[in-house]
C-alpha cells in the first residue's frame, strides 16, 4: 500500500489508516469472544456488548470523519474553550447525582441510554490546550520556570480531580503526556527534571498512602501468595496469557473468559487475545499500534520544520497518550504493571473510549494531510521561482 494515498483531493496516511482498521475489526472479534458467555448468562442476550461497541465505532467513525474536516487552526483558537471544557468535564462527574458509580469508583455520567466517562474527552482536550500554550508561550517555556509551572498547575489541578474519581491510571497517562508535551515544546531540562521528580514522589505518596493501592502494588509483586483473592485477577490474566503459546487455542476457545477473568472483556480483553491467538496475536496488536504511534511521532518533526508546530505537538501528544495507554494496559495484562483502570485502546469495550480514539486518529489524519500539503507548496516553490 502507497503511504500517502489521496481520496478527492484529501491526503491520507495509508499504514495509518490501515492500522486504525485493523484494530477496530480486531478489537470488534475479541469484545464478542470475551463478553458472549458473560452477556448471556446475565442479560440474555449473547451479543450485548458487541452491539453496543460496533454502535460506538460507528459514531467514532463519524466523529473522525468530522475531525478530519475541520481545519487545525480551528483547535487552536478554541484553546481556552477546551480548557474550560476539560475542567466541567471532570467536576461534572464528581457532583452529587450526576456521578455515577461502579466499583466504588465514579468515573461515568450515565444519561440511560449514553454512558459517558468524562476523563477521555477531557484528557483530549487538555493536550490540545497545552498544545496550543505551547506556541503562544514558547519563549516564556523556554526561558523561566514559570512559563513552566503554569500550565503544570493547571495539569496538577485535572489530576486532583481524576485522583477524587479516582482514576489513578488516567492521571498517571495525562501527567506523563503533559510532561513529554512541554519538554519536546522546548521547556528547559533542569525544570522538566525537577517536575518530573515531584511527579514521581507525588505518585509514589499517593499510592502508598491507599490501603486499596497497596493492596494493588505488593499483589502485582506476588499474585501467587494470594491467587484466590487479591491476587486472583492477576493470575487468571497470567494463566490465559501462558495457555496461549505460540498460535493460541483458536478464536473463541478460550477457558479463562468462562467467569474465572474478572473484567474479560474490558480491562483484561488482551489476556484473552493473547490465550486465543497466542503470541502471533500479540505480536499483530503491538505491531499495529506501533505503526500509528511511530508515524504520528514523526509527523513530529516535520510539521515543526514546515513552520507548523501546533500541528507537531499535537500528533506527538496523540501518539503519547495512545502509546502509554496501549503500553499499561498490555504491561498490566502480563503481571509487568500493577493493575490500572484503563482499557486498550479500540480493542477493549469501552463506548467513550473507542468514540474518544477515533476522533483523536481523525485529528493525526487531518493533520498528516495540511502537513503533506504544505509539504507540496514548498516543492513547488522553489520551481516557480526558476520559471520567472
Amino acid at each position: 500500500m502507497s503511504q500517502h494515498l489521496q481520496v478527492r483531493g484529501f491526503n491520507l496516511d495509508g499504514p495509518s489508516l490501515a492500522a486504525i482498521i485493523a484494530l477496530m475489526v480486531l478489537g470488534a472479534v475479541m469484545v464478542s469472544s470475551a463478553s458472549i458467555s458473560l452477556a448471556d448468562q446475565e442479560i440474555g442476550e449473547p451479543l450485548f456488548f458487541l452491539l453496543r461497541q460496533l454502535g460506538a465505532l460507528l459514531i467514532g467513525c463519524l466523529v473522525a470523519l468530522a475531525a478530519m474536516l475541520i481545519p487545525t487552526e480551528v483547535w487552536f483558537r478554541l484553546n481556552w474553550l477546551l480548557l474550560l471544557g476539560s475542567m466541567a468535564l471532570l467536576i461534572s462527574v464528581l457532583l452529587p447525582g450526576l456521578g455515577h458509580t461502579v466499583n466504588g469508583s465514579t468515573r461515568w455520567l450515565d444519561f440511560g441510554l449514553l454512558t459517558l466517562q468524562p476523563s477521555e474527552p477531557a484528557r483530549m482536550c487538555l493536550i490540545l490546550y497545552l498544545a496550543s500554550y505551547v506556541v503562544r508561550h514558547q519563549r516564556e517555556l523556554g526561558a523561566s520556570f514559570l512559563g513552566f509551572l503554569k500550565p503544570m498547575l493547571i495539569v496538577t489541578l485535572a489530576c486532583a480531580l481524576l485522583l477524587a474519581e479516582p482514576d489513578f491510571g488516567a492521571a498517571v497517562v495525562l501527567t506523563v503526556t503533559s510532561m513529554g508535551l512541554l519538554f519536546i515544546g522546548g521547556a528547559r531540562l533542569r525544570d522538566f527534571v525537577l517536575s518530573f521528580f515531584v511527579a514521581l514522589v507525588a505518585l509514589s505518596v499517593l499510592a502508598l498512602s491507599s490501603s486499596y493501592r497497596m493492596q494493588r502494588l505488593t499483589t502485582f509483586l506476588d499474585p501467587w501468595a494470594d491467587p484466590y483473592a487479591s491476587g486472583f485477577q492477576l493470575t487468571q490474566s497470567l494463566i490465559a496469557v501462558g495457555r496461549g503459546n505460540w498460535f493460541g487455542v483458536g478464536l473463541g476457545e478460550s477457558v479463562q473468559k468462562l467467569f474465572y477473568l474478572p473484567e474479560a472483556h474490558t480491562d483484561f480483553v488482551f489476556a484473552v487475545l493473547a490465550e486465543e491467538l497466542g503470541f502471533v496475536g500479540v505480536t499483530l496488536v503491538v505491531f499495529l499500534f506501533g505503526v500509528i504511534v511511530l508515524r504520528a511521532v514523526a509527523l513530529g518533526p516535520k510539521a515543526a520544520a514546515l513552520g507548523m508546530p501546533f500541528h507537531g505537538l499535537v500528533s506527538t501528544g496523540i501518539a503519547l497518550t495512545l502509546g502509554l495507554q496501549a503500553f499499561i494496559n498490555m504491561g498490566v495484562n502480563t503481571g509487568l504493571l500493577p493493575t490500572k483502570g484503563l482499557t486498550l485502546p479500540l480493542i477493549s469495550y469501552g463506548r467513550t473510549s473507542a468514540v474518544i480514539t477515533l476522533l483523536s486518529l481523525g485529528l493525526l489524519i487531518r493533520i498528516h494531510h495540511e502537513v503533506q500539503l504544505a509539504v507540496r507548496q514548498a516543492e513547488t516553490r522553489p520551481h516557480r521561482k526558476q520559471q520567472r
